[in-house]
């Protein structure tokens, strides 16, 4: 177990700012539970996949075309960084960080402030399972722990 381990919350996000920044396969992912949730979503990725692309036809969610900027996690309550670069994936986290948002990173889990958990659900429970150990997180692991609680439920065997 790491020395420190993530302390589990479920964020209520309806109403609030949430910034996602890069549009293609993780924000593809990640978007429709924010949604689901309720968040105010700003895109900000100079391009995006069909889907995600979708979602702001759809007005699900705003999207700025354009690069990361400073001041774009300005009044945010959650930021998604999911760029390929770099050096904005950076920017951006130093950003959130001064202004205490909960921050994700795709790119490198060990910089960010929050992780997104494995998720499932079944009849009215959330399972949400997180990987306490840094050096040996595996998300297949981690999904194949969430996956079975879920069909537990749902058999009637947990």
């Amino acid at each position: 177990m790491a020395e420190n381990p993530a302390y589990p919350v479920g964020l209520r996000l309806t109403g609030r700012r949430v910034v996602v920044l890069g549009g293609g396969q993780v924000a593809q992912r990640r978007l429709p539970a924010l949604i689901a949730a309720g968040a105010d979503i700003t895109l900000v990725s100079p391009e995006a996949t069909p889907s995600v692309e979708a979602m702001a036809d759809a007005g699900e969610i705003t999207w700025e075309r354009r690069p990361y900027a400073e001041g774009d996690l300005a009044n945010a309550w959650y930021a998604l960084i999911a760029t390929t670069d770099p050096e904005a994936n950076n920017q951006a986290s130093a950003e959130a960080e001064a202004h205490r948002v909960w921050c994700v990173r795709s790119d490198d889990a060990d910089q960010a402030t929050a992780w997104t958990p494995a998720t499932g659900h079944s009849e009215g429970v959330t399972v949400a399972v997180l990987t306490t150990d840094a050096r040996g997180r595996d998300p297949r692991h981690t999904a194949a722990i969430r996956d079975a609680v879920v069909a537990g439920l749902r058999d009637g065997t947990l």
